[in-house]
């Protein structure tokens, strides 16, 4: 059914919600993970000061990227399940959607945090994958009390 599921990873509680359910899943079918991090830098137009810093800035946000992304291959390590880590830069929802189409993988496991009535109705990026992925998406969803 699924032999290789991307688990998107920055780390936050909801996507850590995503990667136990992920992982767990993995676990059950005897299935890999792909870790993923994605690093969203603001687009142009950017003020002189922030370009200057802008090489340091991604260096930061691709070292926390390895960090993350090997504490979810830890987890899966400690469930028996196979992992590969991969850091792309971009928009979330279209570099997860991307990297899921171009690396073959069966399925999108990805967390969702409660955002309220407002912010249901516009959407955050597991809404955006879930809308626009030709890749069967698994969320779980956070409630208001987590």
């Amino acid at each position: 059914m699924y032999d290789t599921i991307l688990i998107p990873y920055d780390g936050s509680d909801e996507a850590r919600r995503g990667a136990e359910h992920g992982l767990d899943l993995a676990a059950a079918l005897g299935a890999s993970v792909h870790a993923l991090y994605v690093i969203d830098l603001p687009g142009a137009p950017r003020t002189i000061y922030i370009r200057d810093d802008e090489e340091q800035i991604r260096e930061e946000h691709h070292d926390y990227g390895e960090k993350v992304t090997e504490e979810l291959c830890e987890m899966a390590g400690e469930r028996g399940v196979e992992c590969t880590t991969a850091i792309r830069s971009g928009a979330p929802a279209e570099e997860i959607i991307e990297y899921a189409e171009e690396s073959g993988m069966d399925v999108i496991v990805l967390g969702s945090a409660y955002q309220g009535k407002f912010r249901a109705i516009l959407g955050g990026i597991s809404d955006k994958v879930v809308r626009t992925s030709p890749v069967p998406v698994i969320t779980d969803r956070m409630s208001v009390d987590d």
